[in-house]
């Protein structure tokens, strides 16, 4: 990562934001996409980073997409877990989350290319 790109990441982060990386060989097959690439989410939510903070390492997570034509995305702990229980290892009943996106911005131009408008306006830290 050169050293504008990353000034801007330390300034977003932790934020509403999910930055894309080309992925080096010693990214897991598993985490990276066809595409070769890697995102980092550092949300603001103390939840997800104690818990990285307990383990040591980071997390592999994804959002939950809704079917629902109102709601993109869950946000009632209880409904997420009724619905996905047989499907994960655990669900944290953090409270009601946030149901607008991240904003999704590609870095592997070395040029900031925003991919998704979300909640973060990468604007503030350019």
């Amino acid at each position: 990562i050169d050293n504008t790109v990353f000034r801007v990441i330390k300034k977003a982060l932790p934020g509403p934001f999910t930055f894309i990386f080309n992925a080096s060989g010693l990214v897991p097959k598993l985490i990276s996409s066809n595409k070769k690439t890697v995102g980092i989410r550092v949300p603001d939510n103390n939840i997800p980073r104690e818990i990285v903070k307990a383990l040591g390492n980071p997390i592999l997570t994804t959002s939950i997409k809704d079917d629902d034509d109102i709601l993109e995305y869950a946000t009632d702990p209880e409904l997420i877990y009724e619905k996905y229980q047989n499907l994960v290892d655990i669900v944290i009943d953090g409270g009601y989350g946030d149901n607008v996106a991240s904003t999704v911005v590609d870095c592997t131009s070395g040029e900031f290319e925003i991919i998704r408008e979300g909640k973060g306006n990468l604007q503030e830290y350019l």
